[in-house]
């Protein structure tokens, strides 16, 4: 059943943060990446105060590594209502992680990764998300910033994007017009028949490429990548004169 709220698509949102953090050591050599702090407050913090102050009424956040140092900042929170999705056990990446989350997800849930930082447009990021889902077209709704919304971020980009919204993965060896900012809607749809344990979106995502059913809604906002420590001081920098 679809969830609708004060112009939102649903009341869950899936929150990535059992990830290892590769690319921010040494900051994540003692602690989860979504602790490290930016702007006074630990990345997860930034994600989290988004979801509810767009009126999200819960997140879904999945734990692996330094699990405990990380349930427990989570157990501090009032809002929003939080549950945690334990893979102690096995990292099971993106894809495997929705999927192992499910019982907790209605249909369809927005899904972000907890290094998420960005300042909104005119509206908010779930809603402009929101005002573009069609369950009955969509499998998944990628949100994506073009390159001069981006802060930070210097890739090629990786989808382009049609009139409707319908997108095409960028060539190898070229360049494409917008970048994915980690937030998406996820119907129970694109889950289906997914493979076992651990494994990417980008496999459902090329399912529902096939079909016509990966759609994109273009961000009014400005966006962050914050995946290396050399990241931080640019991104506050910008966050205090936003």
């Amino acid at each position: 059943m679809t969830v609708k709220t004060h112009g939102l698509a649903s009341d869950t949102a899936m929150v990535m943060a059992a990830g290892l953090g590769r690319r921010m050591r040494p900051l994540t050599a003692s602690q989860p990446k979504p602790m490290v702090r930016v702007a006074g407050k630990p990345l997860i913090d930034h994600a989290l105060d988004r979801i509810a102050e767009a009126g999200i009424a819960r997140a879904i956040v999945n734990v692996h590594y330094f699990a405990d140092v990380l349930e427990a900042h989570l157990k501090e929170r009032a809002s929003p209502e939080i549950r945690v999705s334990d893979e102690r056990e096995m990292l099971l990446e993106t894809g495997g992680g929705m999927v192992h989350a499910l019982p907790h997800l209605p249909d369809p849930f927005f899904s972000l990764n907890s290094d998420n930082i960005w300042l909104d447009g005119p509206r908010d990021a779930f809603r402009d998300l929101s005002a573009c889902w069609d369950a009955s077209r969509m499998d998944a709704l990628l949100l994506l910033v073009p390159h001069q919304r981006a802060i930070n971020f210097s890739g090629p980009g990786d989808f382009h994007m049609d009139a409707g919204g319908q997108l095409q993965r960028r060539a190898p060896g070229r360049i494409a017009p917008f970048i994915f900012t980690g937030i998406q809607i996820v119907s129970h749809r694109l889950l289906r028949d997914a493979p076992g344990g651990k494994f990417s979106t980008n496999v459902l995502w090329d399912r529902a490429l096939g079909e016509g059913r990966l759609h994109g809604a273009a961000f009014t906002g400005q966006w962050f990548e914050v995946g290396t420590p050399e990241a931080i001081r640019p991104t506050e920098d910008a966050l205090i004169l936003g």
